[in-house]
């Protein structure tokens, strides 16, 4: 009769995901809702980005790169993300953008974006960083293969 509940138990502890932040990339290169590949998955990603977009130039100013940030840490306490990255059009300049999570959740979801004209004057995101930053240090962060 144990077996069962033992089992189940393992069961659950195996499936908890424990990671502070979870970064997810989407890229969007084109203004057709369609996309070639026929995925389900980055046509839905593609029509939600584009949602409202009416005009070319509207459309147009949503391509680029967006990263989603899924974040935990302790209610309470004063959080941000840190978002760094080099692209590709702007040399050896490091740049930020920052975001100040709520004060009173311990988990939530974040988006940053590279997108519009600073994508088309800059070119692509080549390498990033983003870290979750609690009471002033940093207690997780998540980065490309091409960080250093």
């Amino acid at each position: 009769m144990k077996k069962p509940l033992i089992l189940a138990a393992f069961l659950m502890v195996g499936c908890a995901s424990d990671d502070a932040l979870v970064v997810k990339q989407f890229t969007l290169r084109n203004q057709n809702e369609r996309d070639p590949s026929g995925e389900p998955m980055v046509d839905h990603e593609k029509r939600r980005r584009l949602y409202g977009a009416v005009s070319m130039e509207e459309r147009r100013a949503r391509l680029g790169q967006y990263y989603t940030v899924i974040w935990q840490a302790q209610a309470g306490a004063k959080k941000e993300l840190l978002f760094e990255y080099f692209q590709s059009g702007s040399g050896s300049a490091l740049k930020s953008q920052r975001s100040e999570l709520p004060v009173d959740k311990a988990s939530g979801k974040g988006e940053f974006s590279v997108i519009g004209d600073n994508y088309f004057s800059n070119g692509r995101v080549l390498a990033w960083k983003i870290s979750l930053i609690e009471s002033g240090r940093t207690i997780a962060s998540e980065q490309s293969y091409l960080w250093e």
